[in-house]
């Protein structure tokens, strides 16, 4: 080291989340542009960066000191202590405190105690915190006895690696921050008592003064503090930056030995975090001989039950091939122990993918059963997942049944042990909209200026902009600040803290397993919502620090494939017959319910797929997949492997194209001869980035290893390598006989499509996935419905989406009912039975206690479902939505009355339940019965008041829509449904009538200042969107209120599979329907003194309708005595109209009110 003048022991990097504002990689490069040779990371709590920086600050050529400013718990008061780790024990001992830290054992807050701080202390240099440290809070206090016994402490652990630290920050006024001021003078003098030495630091926290603003922000969204309150919160200064060794010796010019002292540690601290080549338990003696062995079982038990796509010889070749390489690479064991808990998976009946990424590319892993696909049924190369010319490790993604994978996990913890299993932790980074929300918040803007503000910033791909981009590219965020000088304020402090990282959370997938405890190699966090420790560096270092990822993912679809599967063996069939008992194909002996079996070239598969009436079929229901569908018109599972790789930005520009050659509506356009045959499957087209490989293999003599690279490079757009491989790849295609201007072209080709290019393996696996359900739907798709309604019975939307599909099916849904349906959507003589459990607000394990209540015996009444029920444990609440919902019908078909009935209900079965436990505690058993609770009196609900109400425990309309009632008079009218306007849309624009029940009103507010909404309506055939400008909104408003039936003049176009709405008139549904003509109004009654009551509802009901003599018809009566129907004709001047058919349908004895 030369002869610096000071060095930085104590810097904040963003690591110390919403506190410090340094990246990572910019903090070496700080200190070399100071001239300092070395630089201390000693981040809040956390070791989270060690490892990245130590890298970095090497590669910077700047010495790297790895530290921790540590809470210490010092009795009376706790403070920050920092801690620097001099070398590999000391390291050690610094992990195993931050471990403490989190994880051991855990606490109400990160820090550590004394004891522990003493069991650690070894390798490692203490400071003492400066004034905010225990030491400075002491003296501070004038506990002066306190402070001299702590130091005394802190001496006996460390002896001479304590050193007492000062700080020196300047305030506006000049002064040293007040606690400094307060503390520094005994701080020196217990120093020199005790032969302590001195040490100067400044806590940096940001580069340079000038970002004091924007970081004195960050500090109050950390706090939850407002930046110009005037209540005490933590409050920084300008000096809280990376100064340099200049303005720290004018600082302590008169304790320059504090300054020495700086450098005398950094010389001290020579150990810097290295990395580590993959560590791995052992998972048998002889990895290679297991796998060997594993591998060849595997390979003979699948050629035993599949199509053969090659000769028996090639597959042996190939697995022979494979396992050499993952030998020489050093990798059996890895592949042992994924083969190993997914076996267990599979063993336990836990579905499991085929695959997913290149790893399906694998025969090895196809044998294992880690993969479920065929490589060579697919043309899918190893050499994509594992390289033999670029050693790196592999890395299998694991789709497991997102209901029990965590089961998967907790093997895993119990075979390894579960301190060498972990998650791995993420950090969630402050991106622009974020941080004008946050930024804005501390300053004192509200919600709806935020909102707009963040609003402005655009959005490309998935994430927004950059804050000085969108200042660039949107005038409207640029004139609200040019307006506003609060706005400027925000937008300049949020351009600085953006990027910054914000949290820390979990991995959603990655579990890391070591040969030891993880403590012992890494240091360890617990997210608060999590059991289970996670590494503290995140997933790309982790790997770098020698701990293999292994991807548990949860994947929904897997889930409703099992579901399925289920529910057809619980109707007594298999997956190879159908519900009319037809076999749908030949199953191989012993895997008679195998999804992963069933035949890829059935019919109605493909049928469906060419319909796109593919809702709910995985990774083709977006609107732009069912497009696409219908143009490629599937036939073969290939169409749909090169449909996943094709739909996306860039490549689905080609799909058009493949459609085209497919079906015979243009040739297709051949590259070049030679690779005419790679490209066949994909009508010409380069799709995967396995065709790259191949291509340079075949038209340029690439090894494929060596076409992987190539491949890589090329997405990479590596300019020094492209130079480097166009002569290769022309003078290989030369040789080939190629022409070196064809040459040239198939390279710019190559590397245009290298980059847009999809994983092959991915895109195969995927698309198995999608055709799977895509075959339980066409073939069981009763079954198939319900399971995929189980997975989502808590998302009412989507619920309501799938109602509206299996009606479109002709699959009859049976309504909630407290004796037929189960906790879950349940099959029942080929219609869906409705779920108890997807009531709102009801809870599915009360459902299931509800259910067992019920055991095989039907409820008779409501008084049995109280006796037999513990009510009050299931919840007056749910109670009340069952009731709602229509549950109850078959025990008691008044709504009304159950609801009413439903206090004193709880209260009976309550006693009953109570009386039933201490019967059983008694010697002679519990006497009479209590008697139960006379039913309630209440009216019957009217038929629009019962939809609402069922709507309201559903979240839609189960049993009939409100426009039931006004559908003959709409056909009258010329209105069309949502399925008509649909159905029209597809040839062009159109103007429509339309009806609805509006559900929702979003008001919003336009550029130029006037108000529009987006209206959410539905009909009997689904539901819809209108937007709504405001001339229209303005003379409608009052008629646009969820529950309204209103009758709308809309502009309809196509919008992918929806249809898109702009509402030019809005009329109340009653007052459109007047002048529309009428039938025949028929009520039907089940005895003669029905009939009276009717009359007297009907006089009644027309006094109160003014309705004119279009609205107006005759009356019959429809008298059913037994199995006699006779109709009486009573009249031929009433209102014919929806009200009068509901006042009708409260009559007690009423069957039905039509219009005929």
């Amino acid at each position: 080291m030369p002869n610096p003048r000071f060095i930085h022991l104590r810097c904040h990097s963003e690591h110390s989340l919403l506190e410090g504002a340094i990246p990572v990689k910019k903090l070496a490069g700080l200190a070399a542009k100071r001239g300092m040779p070395a630089v201390a990371l000693t981040d809040t709590n956390a070791l989270f960066a060690a490892l990245e920086f130590s890298v970095k600050a090497m590669d910077e050529g700047i010495q790297p000191i790895i530290g921790c400013q540590m809470t210490l718990d010092a009795g009376p008061v706790c403070g920050p202590v920092v801690l620097l780790a001099q070398d590999r024990t000391g390291w050690m001992n610094l992990m195993a405190l931050s471990t403490c830290l989190y994880v051991t054992p855990p606490r109400d807050f990160p820090h550590v105690t004394m004891a522990e701080l003493a069991a650690r202390s070894g390798g490692l240099i203490c400071l003492t915190g400066g004034a905010g440290g225990p030491l400075g809070q002491m003296v501070a206090a004038g506990k002066q006895a306190d402070a001299e016994s702590h130091l005394r402490d802190l001496s006996a652990m460390f002896g001479d690696r304590l050193y007492v630290e000062l700080q020196r920050h300047l305030q506006d006024n000049g002064q040293m921050m007040p606690a400094e001021a307060a503390s520094e003078g005994g701080m020196i003098d217990l120093a020199y008592a005790l032969s302590l030495p001195l040490v100067a630091t400044n806590d940096v926290y940001f580069p340079q003064p000038d970002m004091f603003g924007a970081h004195d922000a960050l500090i109050c969204i950390r706090e939850r503090a407002m930046v110009d309150q005037s209540a005490p919160r933590r409050r920084l200064t300008a000096n809280h930056d990376f100064k340099s060794a200049e303005d720290m010796a004018v600082l302590f010019a008169d304790l320059p030995e504090a300054l020495e002292n700086t450098v005398e540690i950094a010389r001290r601290c020579a150990f810097a975090v290295a990395k580590h080549k993959p560590i791995l338990p052992r998972f048998a003696e002889d990895e290679v001989e297991e796998l060997r062995r594993q591998a060849r079982e595997g390979l003979a038990a699948r050629l035993a039950v599949i199509p053969h796509a090659v000769s028996v010889e090639e597959y042996q070749a190939r697995l022979d091939f494979e396992l050499g390489i993952i030998e020489q690479m050093g990798f059996p064991g890895y592949f042992l122990i994924v083969a190993d808990f997914i076996k267990w998976a599979k063993q336990n009946a836990i579905p499991v993918g085929p695959g997913r990424g290149s790893g399906a590319g694998s025969l090895v892993a196809y044998a294992l059963t880690i993969t479920d696909l065929d490589p060579l049924r697919y043309s899918l190369l190893f050499e994509r997942f594992l390289n033999p010319e670029r050693v790196s490790m592999p890395d299998f993604d694991i789709d497991f049944c997102m209901d029990r994978r965590e089961e998967v996990i907790d093997y895993v913890c119990q075979k390894y042990g579960r301190e060498k299993v972990g998650q791995i932790i993420t950090f969630g980074a402050l991106l622009s909209k974020a941080a004008v929300h946050d930024v804005g918040r501390v300053l004192g803007m509200g919600f709806p200026q935020r909102d707009r503000l963040s609003k402005m910033i655009p959005v490309e791909g998935v994430k927004p902009v950059s804050i000085t981009k969108a200042l660039a590219d949107e005038p409207r965020l640029r004139e609200a600040a040019a307006a506003e000088e609060n706005v400027k304020r925000m937008l300049d402090y949020a351009a600085q803290v953006e990027g910054l990282l914000r949290n820390a959370s979990t991995h959603a997938a990655g579990v890391v397993i070591g040969d030891r405890p993880l403590d012992q190699l890494v240091p360890l966090y617990r997210d608060p919502a999590s059991d289970m420790p996670a590494t503290q560096f995140n997933m790309k270092w982790v790997e770098q620090a020698g701990l293999v990822k292994f991807d548990f993912l949860g994947l929904k679809t897997l889930t409703v494939i099992q579901n399925a599967v289920d529910l057809i063996r619980a109707g007594g069939r298999h997956l190879h017959i159908a519900a009319d008992g037809r076999q749908l194909y030949d199953p191989p002996p012993g895997a008679v319910d195998d999804i992963n079996l069933i035949p890829l070239d059935d019919e109605a598969t493909y049928r469906l797929f060419a319909s796109a009436r593919t809702v709910a079929v995985f990774q083709v229901e977006s609107s732009g997949m069912m497009d696409a569908l219908r143009r490629m018109r599937p036939t073969c599972i290939e169409d749909i492997v090169a449909l996943v790789a094709l739909y996306r930005p860039g490549p689905m520009e080609n799909i058009p194209t493949y459609c085209d050659v497919k079906n015979g509506v243009r040739p297709l356009e051949s590259i070049h001869p030679s690779i005419d045959h790679i490209l066949a499957e994909t009508q010409g087209i380069i799709v995967y980035q396995e065709q790259v490989m191949q291509i340079a293999q075949v038209m340029a003599g690439y090894s494929l290893g060596g076409a992987d690279l190539l491949r890589r490079a090329m997405g990479k757009k590596i300019a020094e390598e492209m130079a480097k491989e166009r002569p290769k790849f022309v003078a290989g295609s030369k040789a080939q006989g190629v022409d070196e201007k064809k040459a040239g072209e198939v390279f710019d080709l190559l590397e245009k499509f290298a980059n847009y290019g999809f994983n092959k393996s991915h895109a195969a696996a995927y698309a198995v996935v999608s055709y799977q359900t895509a075959w339980l739907k066409a073939n069981h798709p009763v079954e198939f419905m319900a399971a995929v309604m189980n997975c989502d019975i808590h998302l009412t939307d989507k619920l309501a989406v799938y109602r509206r599909e299996v009606d479109r099916m002709g699959i009859e849904v049976v309504p909630p009912s407290v004796n037929l349906s189960q906790p879950t959507f349940s099959v029942s003589e080929g219609r869906i039975v409705y779920a108890l459990g997807a009531l709102k607000n009801v809870g599915i394990e009360a459902m299931r206690q509800l259910v067992a209540a019920r055991g095989d015996r039907p409820f008779a009444d409501l008084t049995d479902f109280a006796r037999r029920v513990p009510m009050k444990q299931i919840g007056k609440r749910a109670l009340e939505m069952l009731a709602r919902a229509g549950a109850f019908d078959e025990l008691e078909p008044n709504r009304a009355r159950v609801l009413k009935s439903l206090d004193a209900l709880v209260a009976w079965s309550a006693a009953v339940q109570e009386q039933a436990v201490s019967s059983q505690t008694t010697l002679f058993g519990g006497g009479e019965d209590l008697p139960p609770p006379r039913p309630a009196l209440a009216p019957v609900w009217m038929p629009a008041e019962k939809l609402a109400e069922e709507r309201s425990a559903i979240g839609f309309y189960l049993s009939g829509h409100p426009l039931d009632d006004y559908v003959p008079a709409l056909r009258r009218k010329g209105a069309m449904t949502l399925a008509e306007v649909q159905a029209a849309s597809l040839d062009g624009p159109l103007v429509a009538q339309i009806a609805g029940t509006v559900a929702a009103r979003a008001e919003k507010k336009s550029a130029k200042g006037t108000r529009y909404a987006f209206v959410t309506l539905s009909d009997p055939t689904g539901l819809y969107e209108a937007t709504v400008f405001s001339d229209t909104l303005d003379a409608h408003r009052s008629l646009l209120e969820p529950g309204m039936n209103v009758l709308l003049t809309v502009n309809a176009e196509p919008s992918g599979d929806q249809v898109k709405m702009l509402a030019r008139g809005v009329q109340a549904l009653e007052e459109a329907v007047a002048d529309a003509g009428s039938g025949r109004l028929a009520v039907e009654v089940g005895d003669p003194g029905t009939a009276l009551a009717v009359l007297d509802r009907l006089r009644a009901a027309t006094a109160e309708m003014a309705v004119s003599a279009k609205g107006r018809g005759p009356l019959l009566l429809r008298v059913r005595e037994g199995h006699i129907v006779y109709d009486v004709q009573v009249g031929d001047d009433v209102p014919v109209t929806p009200r009068m058919r509901q006042a009708l349908r409260a009559v007690e004895g009423v069957i039905d009110v039509t219009e005929e």
